[in-house]
């Protein structure tokens, strides 16, 4: 007997509306407005038309549409904004990340003309959330939370369709536009409705056909024939209805029903994030644009954190003054999600480099990564943080420059002071990606003598190399390299050092191993080099690798034995 396949799971949509885009993308923007009386409008003469307002401005009787003359005769403190199709553009994407913290599935709804012109939605499959978040009450509870903490509020409603979710949200969203908002009040709160499928026609039936989004000529004719409601849009019969209004009207009936055909969420991989903004005034100082990129930044990594991801290398682009443009790429030690060291990096490039004209708009822009993890090991002691060594490194670059930043690395080069800087690396592998045998360690300048110890003999006869082999404090020398070295005073008997004086040190020499010489590069004029090397015991205790330079015709101290 063949068991039946279990029923498949109605699909489960939730629609997070934003009713007043405009005006969310300029508070998110400026921080400062919040709490204030304030209007977004298309343009900044006294013409132009008042399209958003925030509830202090509603509170005091500006309800959009309405003209700018008319908004400023209503309050004096009104702050007057034109809108930004930059900023509404990365708050629209800011939107997208906000519902990909929650679900890997999902869609902006697209932009609508007429009444809904203003406003932002974005689509989130819901389904399965109950074994998360208990029920899909506690999904859309958790969804408002996180959308009211990035400046982002809005109704929620969760649907079997898109276009159900989308008109039970445009009819939570009505009191929010029209409500004067008093003190304490708390009506204007974004709501929540959830709708089993069971009963998403008994909700819809009463709702208006505007909230489907018909085009106004259709609206028009609909209304002509006394449709108001979608009861009464689904009581005509369809054959009728679209012989007199033509096949629009069908995909109207389709979304009051819930039957409209919709493709699946998609599942977005693009990792870039974008922020950018036009300036009310051009700038052509570096204080006043360090301010306005900390905020762009900030909001930067805020959406970079709601992914889980991290800042790549920045890309920074300026419109100026003229017409002109100034990109460039700004690269990273290590990712990074500190907005503090993403600012010194620009900074700095700006400073090196300023920008040959007033700035009139900034556009920065990432390719987000996925933070370094590390699996700790068992057997040995739990290291640094990934993240936190990853943030040192990238705040350590900003301050020392690019390329200055890293580990140490032997070269294969004849000088004593050659190395180059590789990539700082946390794993406990060598270079060679060979792990060191437990209680090993490395030479400490990778030189060896013939003998097999650091001191061949002395001025005197004895072997200052016995301190190495005989149990004593100094079992194990290691060399601590002076750079720049230390000018040192040094008086010879014969061809041998008698005496140093020097920062470092200063006395009779004891004991003494050398000269080891070492030349190269003869064909370079500047990189040419010739010196000769002492291992040198000083009377006052000092251990130090003693050298001349040849070429210059001086002493100095390289390195000091601890």
């Amino acid at each position: 007997f063949a068991h039946p396949l279990p029923a498949p799971s109605p699909m489960r949509v939730a629609c997070l509306l934003i009713p007043d885009l405009p005006l969310r993308a300029e508070l998110r923007a400026h921080p400062e407005l919040h709490q204030r009386p304030v209007a977004i409008a298309t343009g900044p003469d006294a013409r132009a038309e008042v399209i958003s307002a925030s509830p202090e401005a509603r509170a005091l009787g500006l309800l959009p549409p309405c003209r700018v003359s008319h908004a400023r005769s209503l309050c004096r403190e009104l702050a007057i904004r034109v809108t930004s199709p930059a900023l509404e553009r990365t708050t629209r994407e800011a939107l997208m990340d906000l519902a990909l913290s929650f679900s890997p599935r999902a869609a902006l709804a697209p932009r609508e003309a007429g009444f809904f012109f203003c406003e932002g939605a974005v689509f989130l499959d819901a389904s399965g959330v109950a074994s998360l978040y208990r029920s899909e009450g506690g999904f859309a509870a958790a969804l408002s939370a996180r959308a009211q903490a990035v400046g982002l509020p809005g109704p929620i409603a969760i649907a079997s369709s898109r276009a159900t979710a989308r008109t039970v949200a445009r009819k939570l969203s009505i009191p929010l536009l029209h409500h004067r908002a008093v003190p304490g009040d708390e009506a204007g709160e974004p709501e929540v409705a959830i709708l089993e499928p069971g009963e998403e026609a008994r909700v819809l039936a009463p709702l208006s056909i505007d909230l489907l989004g018909p085009s106004d000529a259709l609206a028009e004719r609909l209304t002509r024939f006394g449709v108001h409601t979608v009861r009464d849009l689904l009581a005509l019969p369809r054959g009728p209805l679209a012989q007199r209004l033509g096949p629009e009207v069908l995909a109207l009936v389709a979304r009051a029903r819930g039957r409209e055909a919709e493709p699946p969420l998609p599942e977005p991989r693009d990792l870039r994030v974008r922020e950018a903004m036009d300036l009310d005034h051009p700038i052509a100082t570096l204080e006043p644009l360090s301010f306005v990129l900390r905020g762009m930044l900030s909001r930067l990594t805020e959406r970079l954190i709601l992914r889980g991801l991290a800042s790549g290398p920045i890309d920074l682009a300026l419109e100026l003054c003229g017409g002109g443009r100034d990109h460039r790429r700004i690269g990273l030690a290590a990712a990074t999600r500190d907005h503090r060291v993403l600012l010194r990096l620009v900074a700095q490039a700006l400073e090196s480099h300023p920008p040959e004209a007033p700035i009139e708009a900034i556009g920065v822009s990432t390719l987000g990564v996925v933070p370094r993890s590390d699996q700790l090991d068992l057997f040995r002691n739990p290291g640094p943080d990934p993240a936190e060594v990853d943030r040192t490194l990238a705040e350590l670059e900003a301050l020392c420059g690019p390329g200055r930043v890293g580990a140490p690395a032997v070269v294969d080069d004849h000088h004593p002071c050659a190395f180059e800087i590789e990539p700082f690396s946390t794993d406990g592998a060598r270079s060679d990606g060979h792990p060191l045998p437990a209680g090993s360690s490395l030479p400490a300048d990778g030189s060896s003598f013939a003998d097999g110890s650091p001191f061949a003999s002395s001025a005197d006869g004895s072997r200052v190399g016995d301190c190495l082999t005989n149990p004593s404090p100094y079992a194990n020398l290691a060399v601590r390299a002076l750079r720049p070295p230390v000018r040192a005073e040094v008086r010879l008997r014969g061809q041998q050092p008698q005496h140093i004086r020097s920062a470092v040190a200063c006395g009779d020499v004891l004991g003494i191993a050398g000269p080891w010489r070492s030349t190269g590069r003869w064909w370079s004029e500047e990189g040419r080099f010739a010196l000769d090397h002492f291992d040198v015991q000083v009377s006052d205790g000092t251990i130090l690798r003693l050298c001349f330079d040849w070429l210059a015709r001086r002493w100095q101290i390289d390195a000091i034995y601890d």
